[in-house]
C-alpha cells in the first residue's frame, strides 16, 4: 500500500439520500429522530456474523493522501481518504477483533444514516466487533485478487463488514473506502473527524432547482469515481514495489458505491470485474426514472458485470440497468434477491433486526429497512454469489452457481 499514515444514496440507488429533515426526501436518506443518549449499559449492543471461509482474517486502517488532487468538497490542497484492508492473515494470535466503526464515527453514523425510524442514542455502534483482526499480519504465500468496496451514501465503509470479511477470509484482499464528507463521518490519525456535507449540499441544490441536484448527483458520482481510482493507483504502486504480489483487480459497492464501482470500471481497464449492489446508473432520484445516463449504461462495457437487485429491481425495471445490457458485450448476470429492500445489501440486514428486537420496534419499521428475506438467507445469499462472480473472473474458479437458479438458492431469481 502507498501508505501516508496509519490508523445514500444519492439519487444513486433507490430511496436515496441527501438531506436532513425534510430536505432529504427525493435523495432517501432521514436522520435519526432526536433522542437522549442512553447509559452504556442500556445500549443495544449488536453482533456481525461469522465469514466462513478457512483464511483468517487481519485488517489494517490506512491514511491515503491524494496530493494530485484538490479535495472537491472542501477546495483543501489534497484529497485524504481512510480505507480499511482486509486480508487473509498468517496468523491472528495476540491481535483483537477491530471494531466496526471507531467511537467518533459511531457518533456521526448514530446522528446521520439512512435509516427512518431509527432511534438515536440507543444503540452502542461503536461495541460490534467485526472477525477482521487489528495489524494481523498479511499471508504472502500466495498472490491474492484485491477487490475495491464502496458504500452507499452516507454509509461508513464498516456497513459492508460482512461482505469484506468474507471475501478476505476465502483468501482475497479487501479494500473499504470511506468518501470523505459523503460519508455520515470518518476519523483520521489524530482524531479529525469529517463530517457528511452532501445533506447542506443537497439542500442548496434542491432551492437552486432540477439542474443543480443531477448536478450534484453527478458531483457525487464523480468524486466516488476518482477515489477508487486513485486506491487502484495505491494498490498498483505496492504490486510494482512488492508490497503485494500481483494479482488482479475488481471493485463491488452498493447503491451509490455499486454505480461508482461500474464506473470505475469502465473508466479504467485496471480492474477486471465489477459488481453492483442494487445502484441505479443514471443521475436520477428514483431507481424506475428514465434520465441522464452514466457513461457506463450509455456506452456499455467489455468486462464482466454481476447486477443484484433488492425486489423489483432488475434490468427490466430500472432504466439505466436495462441500458447497460444492451449496451454492453462483456459476460453480466442480472439477479434480484426476493423479499429484499436497498439496505439489505449491507450490514443493516443482520444489524437491524436485532435493534428492533432489543427497542421493541414495529415490524413494519424493520421491514421498511431490510425487507421480508430472514437476515441468515440474505446474507448467505450475498456472500455465494458475489464470492462465485469474483472467483471466476479474477481467479479463473467456476462453481457453476452463476448458471442459473440454483435449488440452494431459492430467494434468489436470475432475470
Amino acid at each position: 500500500m502507498d501508505e501516508h499514515g496509519t490508523t445514500a444514496r444519492i439519487g444513486l440507488g433507490r430511496r436515496s439520500v441527501l438531506a436532513a429533515g425534510s430536505a432529504l426526501l427525493a435523495l432517501g436518506a432521514t436522520p435519526a429522530a432526536a433522542a437522549a443518549r442512553a447509559p452504556s449499559a442500556d445500549r443495544a449492543r449488536l453482533r456481525l456474523p461469522a465469514p466462513t471461509g478457512p483464511c483468517p482474517v487481519g485488517t489494517t486502517a490506512l491514511h491515503l493522501v491524494d496530493r494530485a488532487r484538490r479535495d472537491p468538497w472542501t477546495a483543501g490542497p489534497v484529497r485524504e481518504l481512510m480505507v480499511d484492508v482486509r486480508h487473509p492473515a498468517r496468523s491472528v494470535t495476540g491481535h483483537r477483533r477491530a471494531a466496526q466503526m471507531t467511537r467518533r464515527e459511531a457518533a456521526g453514523f448514530d446522528r446521520l444514516n439512512n435509516f427512518a425510524g431509527l432511534p438515536a442514542g440507543r444503540v452502542d455502534w461503536a461495541a460490534t466487533r467485526t472477525f477482521a483482526h487489528a495489524s494481523a499480519p498479511l499471508d504472502r504465500s500466495a498472490p491474492h485478487p484485491v477487490v475495491l468496496y464502496s458504500p452507499g451514501v452516507l454509509d461508513p465503509r464498516g456497513l459492508g463488514t460482512t461482505l469484506t470479511d468474507e471475501l478476505a477470509s476465502w483468501g482475497y484482499v479487501v479494500i473499504a473506502i470511506d468518501h470523505t464528507y459523503d460519508v455520515s463521518a470518518v476519523e483520521f490519525p489524530g482524531g479529525r473527524v469529517a463530517g457528511s456535507r452532501l445533506p447542506a449540499e443537497f439542500t442548496a441544490a434542491q432551492e437552486a432547482g432540477p439542474a443543480a441536484v443531477t448536478a450534484l448527483l453527478e458531483k457525487t458520482a464523480a468524486v466516488r469515481v476518482a477515489d477508487l481510482r486513485f486506491v487502484v493507483d495505491t494498490v498498483t504502486r505496492a504490486f510494482a514495489d512488492g508490497r503485494l504480489r500481483r494479482a488482479p483487480i475488481g471493485a463491488f459497492g452498493q447503491s451509490a458505491g455499486g454505480f461508482a464501482a461500474l464506473q470505475a470500471l469502465h473508466d479504467d481497464r485496471r480492474i477486471a470485474a465489477a459488481a453492483d449492489l442494487d445502484g441505479v446508473l443514471a443521475y436520477v432520484q428514483d431507481d424506475h426514472d428514465e434520465g441522464r445516463l452514466s457513461t457506463v449504461a450509455a456506452e456499455g462495457t467489455d468486462r464482466p458485470v454481476l447486477l443484484m437487485g433488492s425486489e423489483g429491481n432488475d434490468r427490466l425495471t430500472v432504466p439505466s440497468w436495462r441500458e447497460l445490457w444492451r449496451h454492453s458485450t462483456g459476460w453480466r448476470r442480472d439477479l434480484t434477491l426476493k423479499g429484499s429492500r436497498h439496505a439489505t445489501y449491507t450490514d443493516a440486514t443482520t444489524l437491524l433486526p436485532q435493534v428492533a428486537a432489543r427497542l421493541d420496534l414495529p415490524r413494519e419499521t424493520l421491514t421498511d429497512w431490510v425487507g421480508t428475506v430472514p437476515a441468515p438467507r440474505a446474507v448467505a445469499a450475498q456472500r455465494a454469489y458475489l464470492k462465485a462472480f469474483f472467483d471466476r473472473h479474477l481467479r479463473g474458479r467456476d462453481s457453476r452457481l452463476l448458471d442459473g437458479p440454483s435449488a440452494r438458492f431459492p430467494e434468489v431469481d436470475f432475470t
